[in-house]
């Protein structure tokens, strides 16, 4: 079993790819932090999601599976699986967001619990793409390797909501979404090294599809993931510090 197997700059790749997503979505989840209608604020929280459930996370997993390689053998992947591992995604960190940035008042524990909801739709989005892995045998996990994928994922996207939640400046934002990429790059390789491979050379080849396959349909879904938020942004008017604040502009010891 290789993670590398096209080289170790896809490493460096997947992890800017998770970090564009996420600085994309956190930039869209502070729009949304200074939208009075709560209707815009959800199309931002929305389009937040895209960002980094499509593309930080799901498209960071998807770019770092290009690496994975059974020596000699085939790798398939159920699409079904792969497609709703991406559904989950977006819609796990949506739920993050909102319950961050969705109602009137911030409290402390509202950041706890988003970034627990973020941190584990990381978790759930990997190990569900995981599940659509198709092998020559079978395959399980090392649970205290898992458990520390999810602390990893759960921390780095609570520091990264913080980020988003108090702070404000491009420089801040820019270092947010380098948080949250070191977290789902981080608990994605970690959960791999969770992997443990029982191959059988006389198992049938896998069914289901290569990941070259649909190579360029992902990469022209994630390019209008990514251009939608961003147009958007662009677009925005520019935030004034004196704007009526959004939801998760409160008081930061509202609890």
């Amino acid at each position: 079993m290789e993670h590398f197997a096209l080289g170790h700059w896809l490493l460096v790749l997947a992890y800017l790819t998770s970090v564009v997503g996420c600085a994309l979505g956190l930039a869209c989840a502070v729009q949304a932090r200074h939208a009075a209608d709560p209707r815009h604020r959800m199309r931002w929280l929305l389009l937040a999601a895209i960002s980094i459930g499509g593309v930080g996370i799901w498209l960071m997993h998807f770019v770092a599976m290009l690496g994975f390689s059974t020596p000699g053998m085939p790798v398939r992947y159920d699409v079904f699986r792969t497609v709703l591992s991406a559904i989950l995604s977006v819609t796990a960190v949506f739920a993050g967001l909102v319950v961050v940035g969705g109602r009137a008042k911030f409290g402390w524990w509202r950041l706890a619990l988003g970034g627990v909801i973020t941190g584990l739709a990381v978790n759930v989005m990997h190990y569900t793409g995981m599940s659509a892995l198709r092998v020559k045998g079978d395959f399980g996990y090392d649970g205290g390797l898992v458990a520390l994928s999810v602390v990893i994922a759960v921390v780095a996207a609570t520091a990264a909501l913080w980020f988003a939640v108090f702070l404000d400046g491009l420089p801040l934002r820019l270092l947010a979404g380098f948080v949250m990429g070191a977290a789902v790059t981080g608990m994605h390789y970690t959960g791999m090294a969770a992997v443990r491979m029982n191959m059988d050379v006389n198992a049938p080849d896998p069914a289901g599809a290569e990941v070259f396959s649909f190579l360029f349909p992902v990469f022209v879904l994630a390019a209008i993931a990514m251009a939608v938020p961003l147009c958007a942004v662009l677009m925005a008017p520019a935030v004034s510090p004196k704007a009526e604040p959004g939801p998760l502009a409160g008081d930061a010891a509202t609890v």
